[in-house]
């Protein structure tokens, strides 16, 4: 046999000359859940290992994120019902909104993260909904107008990059002109592309309490914005939206059980591809792994890996600080 492709597996060394595919730190965001208050770290029950941080303890946290590598984050708030209305005005109030004010906080003690918000009504909706809800319809033009407002306030606190997660028709276009014409022209805009009606976001909405509220004139899920799993060439008519409308970022969510959409958008796009690694796609590894069925050390990794091969140049994921600890301590094959 003149041909052994085993002989270049023989050693770490030879591995490490014929490997395809790397994974830095600088390819990795980690997800981090707020609330309001002072002192708070609470577990997320159905992600363990993820908390819900106060903004004082967050900058705690930020600051051991950045000795291990990790140097950029998205920040998600979850806001008490008292404070939530229809139309999210909580969302773009920069004196009162603690979500604005840990942007402030975190780029005051760490002027070199890169800080990445979350673009959608959620959070502060009493119904639930990324978008304004009228007789049982999600509107989407009447919502683009609070989309933009949310995203000015956020760009004002200090975010590197706005993160519109809605999925309503236009908004990126809209938003990179409310941007633009308030001056914040270097501040980016990360799309969710891609973003379907998923099975995998449960322990993501337990976090921050966003389910849709349950009502008779409240649409049940969020089918009508977000894409169908069945579709895969829907997924470039929404990436070349995005993309002429000034994106500079495009997301698939979820990221596992998506690869293929992940790869057919780095086939078709020349700027970066992102992905999300969802909650529900890492508590399932997590269960796994606290049953003794996988190795976290080796299945984790793999995971991420998979995700950065199909064509993800960046990796939302809650496992980026475990990762960087494993680089830390020399615990990965390189």
């Amino acid at each position: 046999m003149l041909r052994r492709p085993r002989r270049n597996r023989f050693s770490p060394i030879t591995r490490g000359h014929l490997r395809e595919t790397h994974l830095g730190l600088n390819n990795l965001v980690y997800p981090l859940f707020l609330v309001e208050g002072e002192g708070i770290k609470n577990e997320v029950s159905s992600l363990p290992g993820n908390f819900r941080w106060s903004v004082d303890r967050l900058i705690e946290e930020v600051g051991e994120c950045i000795a291990l590598g990790i140097n950029t984050f998205i920040l998600f708030p979850a806001f008490p019902d008292e404070k939530k209305d229809k139309l999210a005005t909580l969302s773009y109030d920069l004196e009162n909104n603690f979500y604005l004010d840990a942007f402030r906080q975190l780029k005051k003690h760490y002027p070199n993260t890169c800080l990445i918000t979350d673009v959608a009504m959620d959070p502060y909706s009493v119904d639930g909904h990324d978008g304004i809800v009228s007789k049982g319809q999600i509107l989407n033009d009447e919502t683009l107008d609070i989309l933009g407002k949310m995203a000015l306030a956020q760009a004002k606190a200090g975010a590197d990059i706005i993160g519109p997660s809605d999925m309503m028709d236009g908004r990126v276009g809209h938003i990179r002109t409310v941007l633009d014409q308030s001056g914040f022209t270097n501040t980016g805009i990360m799309s969710y592309t891609a973003k379907y009606a998923s099975a995998f976001y449960g322990p993501f909405r337990d976090a921050l309490d966003s389910a849709p509220r349950e009502d008779a004139d409240i649409p049940k899920d969020k089918k009508t914005y977000q894409m169908d799993p069945a579709n895969k060439r829907e997924a470039l008519v929404e990436g070349m939206l995005d993309f002429e409308e000034g994106a500079d970022y495009l997301m698939v969510k979820p990221a596992l059980n998506y690869l293929d959409i992940i790869h057919l958008m780095k086939e078709h796009f020349d700027i970066p591809i992102s992905a999300y690694h969802v909650s529900g796609e890492c508590a399932m590894l997590i269960a796994a792994c606290q049953n003794g069925w996988l190795d976290y050390k080796i299945a984790m990794p793999e995971t991420l890996l998979s995700i950065r091969r199909a064509g993800a140049s960046t990796i939302l994921t809650y496992f980026a600080k475990d990762y960087a600890k494993m680089v830390k301590n020399g615990e990965l094959e390189s």
